[in-house]
């Protein structure tokens, strides 16, 4: 699975994606994340990629050139399962979506920055808009990056357990069950017996239990939606 990820600020994406799993899924060769420089596709000697807002008001918007060369060159070269903007305004970012893009071969993410990007370019080349919560951060990279270790994990022979993914919160609708490793007394507080005692079967029954009370006290939302 290969991502292109768009930015005006490529080194911030240097670090999450060279280390712990993204790092092993690309050494694996199973994911390819390529960050490409938006200046290096502007047109003026400045290498600005952004201007003015039409109508007035503060900030500064992302211009349409260096975006659509970008954007045109990558579709040049493969094709593309979904060009992806990272919004405030975008879908909220759940582990369906993950679940959906993590059967995608090919995905451009455009970053944002400033006031936003010229609307024509939303209009003409996205499909998809994504949000990663109902805040604003200074640009696209964060989200950028949560939405690729939130895909990348997912793929087969990323994770060195292979069910691993598929016992994480949010992917059965529930929250996980806690979870305990040793020692088994700590300063008197002790693992659940049950979990101690071997029957598969009981302590998975625990399991759900567990993570259905959770899930009923933290986030009820979830179990009314019946999807997350």
């Amino acid at each position: 699975m290969r991502f292109d990820i768009i930015s005006v600020l490529p080194g911030l994406l240097e670090s999450p994606f060279a280390h712990s799993i993204l790092q092993r899924a690309q050494k694996k060769g199973i994911s390819e994340i390529v960050v490409h420089n938006l200046r290096d596709y502007a047109t003026n000697k400045q290498k600005s990629v952004d201007d003015y807002p039409y109508g007035g008001g503060s900030g500064m918007v992302m211009t349409i050139p260096p975006f659509a060369a970008c954007i045109e060159k990558l579709k040049s070269e493969r094709d593309y399962d979904d060009i992806i903007f990272m919004s405030p305004d975008g879908e909220t970012l759940n582990q369906r979506i993950a679940n959906q893009l993590s059967i995608k071969k090919n995905i451009i993410i455009l970053c944002g920055h400033y006031k936003g990007i010229d609307q024509r370019i939303r209009d003409i080349y996205v499909t998809r808009e994504i949000s990663i919560g109902d805040y604003v951060l200074s640009g696209g990279e964060l989200p950028a990056a949560v939405l690729v270790d939130a895909v990348v994990r997912l793929i087969p022979g990323v994770l060195s357990d292979e069910t691993s993914a598929l016992s994480d919160s949010f992917q059965d609708d529930l929250l996980d069950a806690p979870v305990y490793t040793r020692p088994a007394d700590w300063n008197g507080h002790k693992v659940p017996d049950i979990l101690l005692g071997g029957n598969t079967p009981e302590i998975e029954k625990w399991r759900h239990e567990q993570a259905l009370e959770r899930t009923k006290t933290r986030r009820p939302d979830l179990l009314d939606r019946g999807e997350i």
